[in-house]
């Protein structure tokens, strides 16, 4: 499938997504969201990917929701565009296999909210982060009041979602909002090279290290050991990966994933 909106290419198993409205700072519109479910769609019957980026074209990550679309929908219009944007960005923190946001300027409002949607965050220096819906009389629609404050903490993410203030790289290191910062120049090289890291290793402990991370989460820790251990045991299988892997490290070779 063809797609405007979203630049993608996949190579060496990493899926490299690119979204491409510089002309409105990448603006998440309707047809953003139609285009990356299609695309999720297409990424999740891939068996070859193993790694997925995101990305923005120009001076900005994602600098918001698309204000000149939203500004004429009515009550239930609005809450149906919120629901939207959170299923698809439900989709892509669901998705088997890691999602890394390269964060290359502007993630205010709902680009904010797609870079906490993903695994783990790259910034550029340059990178400005912000929930600035409140200046707008909104709140975050894609659940960002929900993600940020359990990825950096209740009075923390209070504090940016009520004072809509933005914030600079070094900051959200700080507040482990974003997990590595690079100068712009390097952003993507460096990006590559962790998303090649990880495409290394083997596919399967990947995506069941993802799973049993992102459940374990949501139950008391006792369910998460036993979903852990549960997942350990399939890699024991015969002709398994963790067979493959133990071999090829008893034997000093590369493993033959």
């Amino acid at each position: 499938m063809s797609y405007e909106i979203l630049k993608t290419q996949i190579q060496e198993g990493i899926a490299m997504v690119t979204i491409s409205r510089p002309k409105a700072m990448n603006a998440l519109n309707t047809a953003f969201f139609d285009e990356m479910n299609a695309l999720l769609d297409e990424l999740n019957s891939n068996d070859e990917v193993k790694v997925m980026i995101i990305t923005g074209e120009g001076k900005a990550f994602v600098a918001g929701a698309d204000i000149a679309e939203m500004v004429n929908k009515n009550q239930d219009e609005g809450q149906a565009f919120s629901e939207y944007g959170q299923r698809t960005f439900d989709r892509i923190e669901n998705m088997p296999f890691p999602v890394i946001a390269a964060i290359n300027g502007f993630a205010l409002g709902g680009g904010c909210e797609l870079a906490m949607s993903c695994d783990f965050r790259i910034a550029s220096t340059k990178a400005k982060f912000g929930q600035p819906e409140v200046n707008l009389g909104l709140i975050p629609g894609y659940a960002g009041t929900q993600r940020m404050a359990r990825l950096i903490g209740k009075a923390d993410a209070m504090y940016l979602l009520l004072t809509a203030d933005m914030i600079g790289a070094d900051e959200a290191l700080r507040l482990k909002l974003v997990q590595r910062v690079f100068e712009p120049e390097t952003l993507m090289d460096e990006v590559m090279k962790i998303a090649k890291n990880i495409a290394s290793k083997g596919p399967q402990a990947i995506r069941k290290v993802k799973e049993v991370t992102s459940k374990g989460l949501n139950t008391s820790f006792s369910e998460g050991a036993a979903l852990e251990a549960k997942q350990f045991g399939t890699l024991f299988g015969e002709n398994s990966e963790g067979k493959e892997g133990m071999s090829a490290f008893l034997e000093k070779r590369k493993p033959n994933w």
